[in-house]
């Protein structure tokens, strides 16, 4: 009988890597820099090196990037690899794949009080959808479709429909990046990278995304200016992807990099830009946001997935 499982929440700049059982908690956690790694079985190799035991005989991955198939590349990192050939080289006789915001929907039901940061007011409203969609390396989006029993996850990528602009500062970003990028899409302005392009254009400095939001959060006023404006875009663009998908059920907004701005959301534009939707400002009022500041929600929704295929084995 099989009892445990290997998880992992694999995205553009770390991999998430745990062990779960029966009990359900991920445990042997162990966060891992892509850029030390030639490729995934060089990742795993050291987690097992690490962290020793007998080797789990079932997977559950979860990557950052289109799963369509058997052939899966990453969008943000230059890795490919064909699921039972990587199944077969860590041994693991089952090995199920996921889109990451798939398993970070997935773990959305698990999180409690403390995981969360409520931003303004809202209630959510029983089995209507929820919307989950946040900045990291890139911007990842997903649905929680309510069912007869829990949820169906929706995949998705918005974070590549078309960015623009309405207000003068946002105009002069976009003239920027299609200067230097062509078409631009939502995630080139609310991910780390975009972060970094937006203080750009709006300092004249080139700083990390590391660095900006530190420097935001010490109160340097550049740095600050930059994060309010990324959080009302990401605001503004929550606010339409809530309206599109009827999202009463709640906004849950996962992502490194709104976990590291999570302080600066109550004082920014980010729940005046998500309200203001007119006609429907008064609806989008009643929308609870929460920023979700869960140290691996991903592994937590890829936990969830492994308890139901460790019950039917």
């Amino acid at each position: 009988m099989v009892s445990t499982a290997l998880l992992a929440d694999i995205g553009g700049t770390s991999a998430r890597i745990a062990r779960v059982d029966a009990g359900g908690q991920p445990y042997d956690i162990r966060v891992l820099a892509g850029e030390d790694f030639p490729n995934l079985e060089a990742l795993f190799g050291h987690y097992f090196e690490q962290t020793g035991g007998t080797r789990p005989d079932v997977g559950v991955f979860a990557v950052a990037g289109p799963v369509d198939g058997d052939d899966v590349r990453l969008t943000n990192r230059d890795w490919r690899f064909q699921r039972p050939a990587l199944a077969a080289a860590l041994g693991l006789g089952q090995l199920a794949v996921f889109n990451d915001f798939v398993a970070l929907a997935e773990g959305v039901p698990t999180l409690g009080r403390a995981d969360l940061v409520q931003v303004g007011t809202g209630k959510a409203v029983e089995r209507a959808p929820i919307l989950v969609c946040g900045p990291g390396t890139g911007l990842g989006t997903a649905l929680l479709l309510p069912q007869e029993a829990g949820y169906r996850v929706l995949p998705s990528e918005g974070g590549h429909a078309r960015f623009g602009a309405v207000m003068a500062d946002e105009a002069r970003i976009l003239a920027h990046l299609v200067r230097d990028l062509g078409s631009v899409s939502v995630e080139a302005v609310l991910s780390g990278s975009g972060l970094v392009r937006l203080h750009a254009v709006l300092s004249g400095e080139q700083c990390s995304s590391q660095h900006i939001i530190r420097s935001a959060l010490t109160g340097s006023a550049a740095e600050l200016e930059s994060c309010n404006v990324f959080l009302r875009i990401l605001g503004r663009i929550l606010g339409d992807y809530a309206l599109l998908f009827d999202a009463r059920g709640g906004v849950f907004i996962p992502g490194g990099v709104a976990a590291a701005l999570a302080p600066l959301f109550a004082g920014s534009p980010f729940r005046a830009a998500f309200e203001d939707h007119p006609p429907y400002t008064a609806r989008l009022a009643t929308v609870p946001t929460h920023v979700v500041v869960h140290p691996t929600p991903g592994l937590a929704g890829a936990a969830a997935i492994a308890q139901r295929l460790l019950a039917a084995t």
